[in-house]
């Protein structure tokens, strides 16, 4: 299931971002306008508003989207407690209504309720940039409607990478996720996938920090 969170809090984004990418994937935005920035190439499953963002509040957003005909599922989050931003919430089409501070666990809940209610399925095929996509099940990559097979760590490092996107990957981490304890790779072996994925999904999706890893953005 793919989420959009849009929260200009950054401490609380950080730690949504956290927890939420352990199970779901996630895409973040700053203010209203990045989420139509977002939204002119992506799909999502499931939105996550924060009302008072910087310019346009998150309430205005959902009704815009509305307006639009977006029926994307949206779960409101909020510091106020005042019961008319709940009704205004509700009245504009949200499905769910959350106030801070919260336990993720009971956020993690809801987007479970949610997925039920609204019988949203995990995407088999996941979209790594206009035209190009990834079907992990399969082992695949389609790019612009040409399917290449992957090896199974390729596919694992890529789903890694995907969980944990803008973050610095080292070769350690990525070896203790992805190899057994006994058949450690070197690390031109790693350079060798990376290349791999690379020439498949674009040179720009992966970028080494040399000396420190790398980072799938």
């Amino acid at each position: 299931m793919k989420i959009l969170l849009m929260e200009d809090d950054a401490v609380l984004s950080d730690i949504l971002l956290d927890y939420l990418q352990e199970s779901w994937q996630v895409e973040y935005a700053y203010n209203t306008q990045e989420v139509y920035d977002k939204l002119e190439n992506t799909k999502y499953d499931l939105f996550i508003f924060d009302i008072n963002v910087a310019g346009k509040s998150g309430l205005e957003l959902l009704k815009e989207l509305r307006e639009f005909n977006n029926t994307t599922p949206t779960i409101i989050i909020t510091a106020y407690t005042d019961t008319d931003y709940l009704k205004q919430a509700f009245e504009f089409g949200a499905c769910d209504y959350i106030k801070k501070p919260f336990d993720l666990e009971e956020l993690n809940a809801r987007i479970l309720n949610v997925k039920t209610i609204f019988n949203i399925q995990n995407k088999i095929q996941i979209e790594i940039s206009s035209n190009i996509y990834f079907n992990a099940s399969k082992k695949q990559i389609i790019n612009k409607d040409k399917f290449f097979t992957i090896s199974t760590k390729d596919t694992r490092i890529l789903e890694y990478f995907l969980k944990n996107q803008n973050r610095l990957i080292s070769n350690e981490e990525l070896t203790q996720n992805i190899w057994d304890f006994d058949k450690m790779p070197s690390d031109a072996t790693i350079r060798s996938h990376i290349r791999t994925l690379r020439d498949l999904i674009g040179k720009d999706k992966i970028s080494t920090i040399r000396g420190n890893g790398y980072i799938y953005e």
